[in-house]
Parts: structure tokens; C-alpha cells; sequence
């Protein structure tokens, strides 16, 4: 059943009205008279039943119901603005949007944002970073991180085929262990369980290589992949590592792989066109690179 909205002209006078904290600002933002701001907000009310501004009080304050709304409003009218700004960026230059879950962003994209810019000298590159819970702000190519979705027309799998501890020389040497014998008893692991109905976390990855999971182990749990790597590298942890995302770091010697063990996780980076198949060739251009360079698994 489809709900009869409000006339939109109340609602943007409400609003208005809610981020100056005045008529008169709003009045003067729509470019109409203080009464025309009121007049529309009283039939708002009218419509809705309700009040959204307690008048007996100066200055005017919002109800509850007039929190309500604003909080929808502020959320709503957010996104518009965001999609406005884009469309209205990109009819003055070209603009491929990237979005993609921060560990792919802070660890892999950065690190080939200049060949990336070099390769389209013409082309601003816009990088969206998002976490898992976040709300979705998609790009024209969109990187996500979880199981394949068959539903996405022409989405690839580029990274994280293989998924293995690692551990930075200074927790190995603080504890006294070498790479390639660690039981895990007593260790750090860094977690992300809030994440774990689309992660692999180390319950799954110790049964995948066919270990029993160590009785006695310290976690630190983050919401962001990010922040766990940057407390892997300084030596606060051991984490996982998904097969190609942290090359720099293990060809640098700044975190080593422990041992031999390799757990191979349907899960993985995957990218996709917001518009499938029909997606805008600059957007197309930037896709297709990001594959290549990636590699497909």
C-alpha cells in the first residue's frame, strides 16, 4: 500500500527552517517572505497531525515529532545533496567514483592511485571508503568484500583467493618466536567479529587448514580491517591476510607470514559497475584497469 506523502514545499521549509534555526533564514535561503515559510509549515502540521515546533517557547524549539522528521530529512536531503554534487562535478569534468571497503582502499588502491591517475590523466578519480555496516554510498565501480553474488551482472573476483597468517618481526621478536613455528597457544589475534556473518575469521580459518583453534589466546577486536593491519604492524598482533592486499608490506619485510598454512575462502574482494553492463566507458576504462592490475582469480 503506497502512503500519501506531504507537498515537498513543507518539507523543504521545515528543514530549512531546522538548519538555520530560524523563518527568516529559511525565508531568505527559498527566497520567499517569513510568512510563506510559516504558512507552509503549518500545513505540514496540518497534514501530519502533529506539532513540529514547540511556539511557546523563544526561540521556537522542535518536538519530539519534529526531531523525528528532521533526523529523515537531514539523512534524506544528505544523499540528494551528495548525488547533486557528483552529477553536478561530473557535467563540469570527468569523474570516476571508486568505492570500496577501507582495507582495499588504505592497503591496495592507494597504493596504485598514481599509475591509476596516470593511466587517466583526464579523469578524476573520487575514492569512497566504506565499512561493513556503513551505509552504501555505491560507486561507478564498486569493490565490495564478501561471496560472490551471481545477481551483479559482469561482478569479478580480484583479490583474497588465499587467506594466511602474518605478524610483524617486532611481535615475533617481542615473543620470542620465529615465523615459521608458531602454535598460536597464549598469542594476540586481532579480530573482527562484529563482521564475522561476511568475514573469515580465525575459528573458520584454523578448522579450514586443520588445526584445532588454540584454548588460550588473547583478542583484540576492530570494526575496521584498516585499523586491525595498522595494529599488525605495530606488533600488537597476528591477523589475517587475504592473498594479494598486503604485497607491499610482506615484500618489505614489514610483516612476515607464519608458516605454510593457507585456508582457500570463497570469500574475497569483488568489483562490479554500478550500472552492469551499461555502465559510461570512463567508468567502463577505470574497471577494466583495476582488473588487470588486480588480476582476476
Amino acid at each position: 500500500m503506497s502512503v500519501r506523502l506531504p507537498a515537498f514545499s513543507g518539507l523543504v521549509a521545515f528543514y530549512a527552517a531546522v538548519r538555520h534555526g530560524t523563518l527568516t533564514g529559511a525565508a531568505q535561503e527559498l527566497n520567499v517572505s517569513q510568512p510563506a515559510i510559516s504558512r507552509r509549515i503549518s500545513a505540514l502540521e496540518a497534514d501530519l497531525g502533529c506539532h513540529l515546533f514547540d511556539r511557546s517557547r523563544k526561540p521556537i524549539q522542535l518536538t519530539e515529532q519534529g526531531r523525528e522528521l528532521a533526523q529523515t530529512l537531514r539523512a534524506s536531503f544528505g544523499s540528494i545533496e551528495t548525488v547533486v554534487e557528483r552529477l553536478r562535478r561530473g557535467a563540469a569534468r570527468r569523474v570516476v567514483t571508486v568505492s570500496a571497503p577501507s582495507g582495499f582502499v588504505g592497503y591496495w588502491l592507494i597504493q596504485n592511485l598514481g599509475d591509476l591517475e596516470e593511466a587517466f590523466p583526464e579523469i578524476t578519480i573520487r575514492i569512497i571508503s566504506q565499512e561493513h555496516g556503513d551505509p552504501e554510498r555505491p560507486g561507478d565501480v564498486a569493490v565490495r568484500f564478501g561471496l560472490p553474488d551471481t545477481s551483479v551482472a559482469g561482478e569479478e573476483r580480484i583479490l583474497g583467493d588465499e587467506v594466511f597468517a602474518v605478524a610483524s618481526p617486532l611481535y615475533l621478536q617481542r615473543r620470542g618466536l620465529a615465523p615459521d613455528a608458531v602454535d598460536f597457544e597464549g598469542l594476540t589475534l586481532l579480530t573482527m567479529e562484529s563482521a564475522r556473518s561476511h568475514w573469515h575469521d580465525w575459528p573458520s580459518w584454523f578448522e579450514a587448514v586443520g588445526r584445532a583453534m588454540p584454548g588460550r589466546v588473547r583478542e583484540l577486536d576492530f570494526n575496521s580491517y584498516a585499523h586491525l593491519v595498522n595494529a599488525a604492524l605495530a606488533g600488537q598482533g597476528i591477523c589475517l591476510c587475504w592473498s594479494g592486499l598486503l604485497e607491499q608490506f610482506l615484500e618489505s619485510g614489514a610483516v612476515l607470514r607464519l608458516g605454510d598454512e593457507v585456508a582457500h575462502s570463497d570469500r574475497g574482494y569483488h568489483i562490479a559497475l554500478r550500472e552492469g553492463l551499461a555502465a559510461r566507458v570512463d567508468a567502463r576504462a577505470v574497471f577494466d584497469w583495476i582488473v588487470a592490475r588486480a588480476g582476476v582469480v
